[in-house]
């Protein structure tokens, strides 16, 4: 796929997640998708990290955002190739620290396969 449409996969992602719309957000993904989030080993040490299907996404992010009802992700950057698009945002919750976060998400067919959450 072209950069540019990978970058527009990702603006939409941001703002499903930003409007907490999680089918929305569930749409951009491939049904047998999965996601890597240090959060996760955290929250759900069971899952190592690592999730897969939508089903899946959709209970870790109802979860997420019933728990932070003022989340909100804050785009710095994105850079994209043919077929991944690196996002660099902050993190925001009312109460918490900011958190810089950067995400992989791989893009197959329009739809995301893979997605990889780093933070410190």
């Amino acid at each position: 796929m072209n950069p540019d449409d990978l970058k527009n996969i990702a603006k939409l992602w941001f703002k499903a997640f930003n409007e907490h719309q999680l089918e929305n957000l569930l749409e951009l993904y491939d049904d047998n998708a999965e996601h890597f989030s240090p959060k996760l080993k955290i929250r759900e040490p069971k899952t190592n990290g690592l999730i897969k299907g939508k089903d899946s996404l959709r209970n870790w992010w109802k979860e997420c955002f019933e728990r932070l009802p003022t989340l909100q992700y804050e785009v710095n950057k994105l850079t994209a190739d043919s077929e991944q698009v690196f996002m660099e945002y902050t993190r925001k919750v009312e109460g918490e620290e900011d958190l810089l976060i950067g995400e992989v998400l791989e893009i197959k067919d329009g739809k995301i396969i893979f997605s990889r959450v780093y933070h410190g």
